[in-house]
């Protein structure tokens, strides 16, 4: 995978700042020094960061264990003869550039620069990989045994995830001494490079088109019942989880379609790289075989007639220019697997023209193709309201416009308009015979908030319902981009997009609080893709002085999570209530996240209660 620095320009930077910090152990700054009679344990050292960085060496000694053709273009090789030290790794990447010329299997020796690759840039916090650039190879023999693999099952990987940063370091573990009994990234670490196998392991995140899965080694660790790993906590990294990527090219032999819960049988094989989409991932040389276990896409409980029904969902850049088969799958699992809901927050709908980007902001066209194709499913005619943005002012794709809409079920629900609301006008509350109403509805929350720049601004409307008025404000807060991965060298690792979503949900809890200080017992929804855990800073913010619960703390802890990341099953998307909607219940139905076959990556979530 690309970094976004030239590979030299990170190479080069990550040795500057090693040595700065004083991390190299006293080796030589200077890369025209050579050094000889070199192994490749000696290469990798007992720490992140090799104590060769920056220095030439010369006919260092292995059998290759993997090439590499497509992406960053190179081969592994390996020291057959251990040095016995658990902390050093055996194998090493050695990075060419172009096609690699040598075969697994080659016995080689090695010459050039030791250096330190940090995949993703500098900015991204992530480790760094270990490898050997610039390199003259020569081959001494082939068809050689490769060097047995190293079995990486669930008692070797330590259940502990990764020691606390060097506070003298900015929080990196760079410079620690690497405990591979002790620390699951640590014990990676100590195989970077090396030729590692896993036997049948349980999928926990499906197959991508990038030709990639998630696997864990750990069967017993925060299972939930259709097969995935659940993300609890920041202390609960699930330290079972591999990646597992194939060496052999997508366009010679396509990669197996897994869904989560689906088993990857025999052994799976290969070199332990370190890459920026996900950290330590074994390259496959030889690959196992995916056997399916039939997992199905949940249908939710229709709502009793007395039910208010209300779901988010969010349809990814839903725009006209999808194909209708994105449109009828989108339609068919609001009729079929959300049983219709009364009342439907849309987040991503894009404008009349995608990504295009000319200024248009309308949404019309982008809408009607929605709820037509809701009809032809067998759903009711939804109607919907929104406010378009300002062009490019709130983020995501450039072009696109993305913005939240409420659809709604006439026959069953009605929503108050109040005329007014635009991109930057924000609604208000008022008291309105004795009970809360918003000034706009539709109606934007604090548009010109500095919360909400470069940010989708909340969107609230009121509905009536069976004579019950339910105030609902639908969100999109900012992305989770820009922060550093949970196996970045920072650890704890830097959550810096945490900030504005906190900010974000301070605006939407003091709105809430207007409402209630008109109307203690409103009846007050708030949903959407808020991009946060159930026990984040961010659902703290939300739910500052009871203003708001979260409805996705009813369920049990293993049922929590919207969204598969990394092999992590996680909350992002959530529905909260006011302290007036005393019984409801919830839903996370799962339709999309662990299915290699997508019609969106978030799983809808569907609230229903008796306003």
């Amino acid at each position: 995978m690309a970094s976004s620095l030239p590979r030299t320009a990170a190479v080069s930077a990550v040795v500057a700042a090693a040595l700065a910090a004083g991390l190299l152990a006293g080796a030589s700054t200077s890369v025209a020094d050579t050094t000889d009679a070199v192994r490749i344990h000696d290469i990798q050292g007992s720490t992140r960061i090799s104590p060769l960085v920056g220095q030439r060496v010369t006919d260092v000694p292995g059998i290759v264990t993997g090439v590499r053709t497509y992406g960053s273009r190179g081969f592994w090789f390996q020291d057959p003869e251990a040095d016995g030290d658990a902390a050093t790794s055996e194998g090493v990447f050695v990075f060419t550039s172009s096609k690699p010329t040598v075969s697994v299997g080659d016995a080689v020796k090695v010459s050039g620069t030791v250096t330190e690759y940090v995949p993703g840039g500098l900015g991204s916090g992530n480790q760094s990989l270990t490898q050997i650039s610039k390199p003259a190879v020569t081959v001494v023999s082939s068809g050689n045994p490769v060097p047995a693999p190293v079995a990486v099952t669930a008692a070797s990987v330590p259940d502990a995830y990764t020691p606390e940063g060097d506070p003298a370091q900015e929080g990196s573990v760079n410079g620690l001494p690497l405990k591979p009994g002790s620390y699951a990234l640590d014990y990676y670490e100590s195989l970077e490079g090396a030729n590692v196998r896993i036997g049948s392991s349980r999928v926990v995140g499906p197959s991508t088109e990038h030709g990639e899965l998630w696997v864990t080694v750990k069967p017993g660790e925060n299972p939930n019942r259709r097969g995935g790993t659940v993300y609890g906590s920041y202390t609960s990294q699930n330290p079972g989880r591999l990646k597992v990527q194939s060496l052999v090219p997508l366009a010679e032999q396509p990669f197996p379609t897994a869904n989560v819960g689906d088993v990857l049988t025999g052994t799976t094989e290969g070199p332990l790289d370190f890459n920026q989409y996900g950290g330590y991932t074994l390259t496959a040389r030889t690959l196992g075989t995916v056997q399916d276990r039939g997992l199905q896409r949940e249908k939710t409980c229709p709502q009793h007639r007395s039910e208010l029904a209300v779901a988010t969902y969010n349809v990814e850049n839903l725009d006209p220019t999808d194909p209708q088969e994105k449109f009828d799958a989108l339609a068919k699992a609001v009729v079929e697997n959300l049983a219709s809901p009364d009342v439907i927050a849309l987040e991503e709908i894009q404008d009349d023209n995608g990504a295009k980007n000319d200024g248009t902001v309308t949404a019309g066209e982008t809408l009607r193709k929605f709820t037509d194709a809701i009809v032809a499913a067998g759903g009711p005619a939804y109607a919907w309201r929104s406010v378009d943005p300002e062009n490019n002012k709130d983020g995501g794709e450039p072009g696109g416009n993305i913005r939240q809409v409420f659809l709604f079920n006439p026959e069953r629900v009605s929503f108050t308009d109040r005329a007014g609301g635009d991109a930057t006008t924000g609604t208000g509350v008022v008291k309105e015979r004795g009970k809360a109403a918003l000034t706009l509805s539709p109606g934007r929350i604090a548009p010109a908030d500095a919360a909400w720049e470069n940010s989708r601004k909340p969107l609230a409307g009121e509905f009536v319902f069976r004579g019950r008025t339910v105030i609902v404000v639908a969100n999109h807060f900012g992305s989770k981009g820009g922060d550093e991965s949970i196996v970045a060298h920072r650890q704890p690792p830097n959550r810096s997009s945490e900030v504005k979503r906190v900010e974000q949900a301070k605006v939407v809890n003091a709105f809430v609080k207007d409402v209630l200080a008109v109307q203690r017992n409103a009846d007050v929804v708030v949903l959407g893709d808020i991009n946060d855990f159930e026990f984040s800073a961010t659902t703290q913010a939300l739910t500052d002085g009871g203003a708001l619960h979260a409805a996705v703390t009813s369920l049990p802890r293993s049922e929590r999570y919207s969204y598969v990341f990394q092999g992590n099953s996680q909350v992002l998307d959530q529905i909260l209530t006011s302290p007036g909607i005393r019984h409801f219940t919830y839903d996370s139905v799962h339709i999309n996240a662990e299915f290699a076959d997508q019609n969106s990556d978030h799983d809808p979530q569907v609230l229903r209660f008796r306003p």
